[in-house]
């Protein structure tokens, strides 16, 4: 299905799911994702947001630098889990929890606040 998820996304999913998505965009762009996401979807539904996580303190690490890649490349920025959880509160958005994997990736799971 063609679309623009700026302007919609299907409605009344269980889950919606991006992996890689909201890095790609500014702080305004993304929240307009989600906003959508959360507009549509069911009542008990979930966003996962599969991304990487910017992790605290002021250790070197390389997701620190492709931050600084991702801005000058697309304009979109890797973010801390209190970024995402600002971003989906934005949104309308509750951050659930997060969960590790083995990679780099973490999944967000939101739901509705």
């Amino acid at each position: 299905m063609a679309g623009n998820f700026f302007n919609a996304v299907p409605a009344g999913a269980d889950v919606y799911i991006m992996k890689k998505v909201i890095h790609d965009w500014n702080d305004e762009q993304a929240v307009r994702i989600l906003r959508n996401c959360r507009e549509v979807m069911k009542p008990h539904g979930r966003v996962l947001i599969a991304e990487t996580i910017i992790p605290p303190g002021n250790e070197r690490n390389t997701i620190k630098l492709i931050d600084a890649n991702m801005l000058v490349v697309t304009g979109g920025v890797e973010r801390t889990e209190s970024e995402f959880a600002a971003l989906l509160a934005a949104a309308g958005l509750r951050l659930e929890r997060v969960i590790s994997t083995a990679r780099a990736i973490s999944v967000l799971e939101a739901s509705r606040a």
